[in-house]
């Protein structure tokens, strides 16, 4: 059925998208120490930031990403626009958020992507939010004093990254359920 809407040799892929926001104020987490102690690391305040736009497919694990200074819908469109062309021929449903910037009538939606809003307020429904989890504890306690050393370090753990841990973070039951019944149908 698939080849007869879309055409043959033509795929049809699941990707959940998201944003998220990357600065220099460090990312803290616990500490282990003796009973008693405070714990003490380095902390730096500064507010400069970027975001890091992102797709993962929880089926195969494929991810694409990429920096931008804001969260708009410029940006968006810029990102949308380079997510078709690493696709290709292939045609992707996308879920995501409903964000401003990806529900405007300013958009215009590359052919080969089909956007899916998943409910309001509910980022746990989204399986991009444990991969940036993940990428943010990478990151914990260590401390950029520019936006170059948080990117190289960025690209160091985005390198890492393997099809399997991604699978592992963002294939959830219900969303795999779904994509096994569609298949088969």
């Amino acid at each position: 059925m698939f080849q007869k809407l879309f055409g043959k040799g033509k795929r049809l892929r699941y990707l959940c998208q998201d944003e998220t926001r990357l600065g220099l104020k460090t990312e803290t987490g616990k500490l282990i120490t003796a009973f008693g102690v405070k714990p003490v690391a380095p902390v730096l305040w500064k507010r400069d930031n970027f975001w890091l736009y992102g797709v993962v497919e929880p089926l195969s694990g494929w991810h694409f990403c990429q920096e931008y200074a804001h969260l708009n819908t410029e940006d968006f469109q810029k990102f949308i626009d380079a997510l078709s062309r690493q696709l290709g021929e292939d045609i992707a449903l996308i879920q995501m958020d409903q964000a401003g910037a990806h529900v405007t009538s300013e958009l215009r939606w590359p052919e080969n992507l089909i956007p899916v809003c998943q409910p309001a307020h509910s980022p746990e429904l989204n399986p991009i939010e444990r991969v940036w989890e993940f990428i943010k504890q990478q990151l914990t306690g260590e401390v950029f004093t520019t936006l170059q050393q948080l990117r190289d370090r960025l690209q160091q753990v985005l390198e890492k990254i393997t099809k399997q841990q991604i699978c592992s973070l963002s294939s959830y039951n219900f969303i795999l359920e779904a994509l096994f019944y569609a298949a088969s149908s």
